[in-house]
């Protein structure tokens, strides 16, 4: 009996029937059980992870935690190998490929690698669903490829934002297009200061390191009985902490964490304070002998509170230059802190 026959050679199907959809769900599932205990799994970050598939466009975040649930119980009371035989079964024709790509990027490394004692159950994954070694080696590379670009973007400005170089501080203010706020341009264009923007977004940036930046959605009423219910401070949590920084920050820094958190009763009618470690995620690079260049460390504070008919998201960065050391977690918690508080007391809301 070999280690995954557990997961391939059941004879039991699941009672349960499943979507095609759900089905490439429930691959992604079998794929993080099957080395692992079932209580282990991160149920929160599988379905990030099956949000960024194309197949699941249609569906909300709390729908696809829901199928994630549902799949974790089938397996925990069927067994995995049930669970993964009514994949199989259910998975259109059309979703084969989507089904094998759930399976590689959940075994994926932090190096963007797949670990050598995982690579018999791709192969037997693979075997499973019928896939040519052709096939299955281009599903591997796209998928590789399609991390590699996310993580060589900036996660605050890509290619699409409208970047605009600052050479003239002749209007020493800047507008939100949608005209709810006017704040004070806090960046030099002698220290290479710069804006960049887009909807909804703007950051300010220069090339010593600064990085003060302005997330603010429209805040719909609808909104208010949420809010109203569950409380300001876990609403301004769940904003943060659960949907922005999971989506803005661990997408592109797998290596991110929070590491403090901080609700602000009195300040700015209630506001939400975290500060996230960021290995190799600021936004400035060092230069290797060897040419390439290498993000450095940094830890990102964002505040959130709302004002007016806004939610807002502000953040900035503390990078760490070669041979800096950070100070304490307390420490550097508050110092970033006070710098946002610092930023959006210039902030003129409208």
């Amino acid at each position: 009996m070999t280690k995954y026959d557990k997961v391939f050679n059941s004879p039991k199907t699941s009672e349960e029937s499943l979507s095609p959809e759900e089905a490439v769900a429930a691959i992604a599932t079998v794929t993080a059980i099957a080395d692992s205990m079932i209580e282990d799994v991160d149920a929160e970050s599988l379905a990030g992870i099956l949000w960024e598939f194309e197949v699941f466009e249609e569906y909300s975040e709390d729908e696809i935690a829901e199928i994630v649930d549902r799949l974790l119980a089938i397996a925990e009371e069927e067994g995995i190998g049930p669970l993964f035989n009514a994949a199989k079964v259910s998975l259109s024709e059309e979703l084969v490929l989507d089904g094998f790509a759930a399976g590689v990027i959940v075994l994926l490394d932090d190096e963007l690698a797949i670990a050598k004692p995982k690579q018999a159950y791709l192969k037997k994954l693979q075997a499973a669903l019928d896939l040519e070694d052709e096939e299955a080696e281009e599903i591997i590379k796209e998928v590789i490829a399609a991390f590699k670009e996310a993580e060589e973007e900036e996660y605050a400005d890509d290619d699409d934002d409208e970047t605009v170089v600052i050479e003239d501080f002749s209007e020493q203010t800047y507008q939100s297009p949608l005209g709810n706020f006017t704040v004070p341009i806090p960046v030099d264009p002698q220290q290479g200061g710069r804006i960049q923007s887009q909807e909804g977004v703007v950051g300010f940036s220069d090339d010593i390191g600064t990085l003060l930046r302005i997330d603010y959605y429209p805040f719909p009423l609808e909104q208010l009985e949420e809010l109203e219910s569950v409380g300001q401070e876990e609403y301004l949590q769940t904003i943060l902490v659960d949907k922005y920084v999971p989506q803005a920050i661990f997408a592109n820094v797998p290596d991110a964490s929070v590491e403090y958190t901080e609700y602000l009763e009195n300040t700015l009618r209630g506001a939400y304070y975290v500060l996230i470690d960021m290995p190799k995620g600021s936004t400035i690079s060092k230069q290797e002998n060897n040419g390439t260049a290498i993000r450095l460390d940094a830890y990102r504070g964002l505040l959130t509170f709302i004002s007016g008919e806004f939610l807002y998201i502000v953040s900035s960065q503390h990078s760490f230059l070669d041979g800096e050391t950070p100070d304490s977690l307390e420490e550097e918690a508050e110092d970033i802190k006070e710098s946002i508080l610092e930023f959006v007391e210039t902030i003129e809301f409208n």
